[in-house]
């Protein structure tokens, strides 16, 4: 099963680990995941991250904080019940040996790693890396993307556009592979 992935996350140094913020996984056979990580420090992030990423989050409520009460349809949970939800989501046993896709990927790879400790630690059947939807436009000479129609930096609305990249650039290379570049 192909799962598009993306993460927003607060990053602070090389001595801390990745802060998840939240978490979006679109799966091949059309269902979508999607939560928010009760347990991170917002007080960590950095402007960037507080203009761009924050008024996103249903819990950050579009610049002050509120209670997780005055949102009860959110899809919210600590780390430990996300990667509970993530596994269940995954679960190649239930859907197949998963194979996952990013767009600039590395550190939203590390932070779902880090959801269940070290690498070493993904659940059995699962790869131990994830394919970059950046280094196969590269290869293919670099083809502009479909423009996202809005919502990035909102981990479900970027995992979307990333299924959306994925299936240009299969048809991409479709034309590539044939000479006929369009």
């Amino acid at each position: 099963m192909r799962y598009w992935l993306d993460t927003e996350f607060i990053e602070s140094g090389s001595y801390q680990p990745i802060d998840l913020l939240s978490i979006g996984i679109v799966a091949e056979d059309g269902r979508e995941f999607y939560a928010e990580n009760t347990d991170a420090d917002l007080s960590k992030a950095n402007d960037w991250v507080r203009a761009n990423v924050l008024p996103q989050l249903v819990h950050f409520g579009h610049g002050k904080h509120v209670s997780w009460d005055d949102f009860p349809s959110c899809p919210r949970n600590s780390r430990a019940g996300i990667r509970i939800a993530v596994y269940e989501f995954c679960d190649p046993q239930r859907h197949g040996k998963p194979e996952f896709w990013g767009y600039y990927a590395d550190y939203d790879w590390v932070v779902l790693c880090q959801l269940f400790g070290t690498m070493v630690d993904l659940p059995k059947g699962w790869p131990m890396y994830c394919r970059d939807l950046k280094q196969w436009a590269d290869e293919l000479g670099n083809p502009a993307l479909p423009e996202q129609a809005k919502g990035e930096h909102h981990a479900l609305a970027d995992a979307k556009w990333n299924r959306q990249a994925w299936e240009f650039l299969a048809q991409y290379s479709k034309a590539y592979a044939q000479g006929f570049v369009p």
